[in-house]
């Protein structure tokens, strides 16, 4: 076997910097707003199972439109 020597690219730390800032903002757009709606109602109504289904169809609402969420924060951290 031959031992070829690896050629890695350095990625610059700006790009480092937006990944870690537009996951860290996926991840609060995908989870706070189904886990407030869950809160609230179970809180607001003690109804256990319809806070559950109300935030897990908002995360899901919110995971169907991934692509276009995470395309339009990549645009506005440009």
């Amino acid at each position: 076997m031959a031992n070829f020597p690896s050629k890695k690219k350095k990625v610059p730390t700006k790009v480092i910097i937006n990944t870690i800032w537009i996951s860290t903002f996926l991840a609060m757009i995908f989870t706070l707003p189904a886990l407030a709606i869950f809160l609230g109602i179970y809180y607001g109504t003690g109804n256990l199972v319809l806070g559950a289904v109300l935030g897990f169809g908002v995360h899901v609402v919110a995971l169907v439109f991934s692509d276009k969420i995470s395309k339009f924060l990549i645009k506005i951290m440009n």
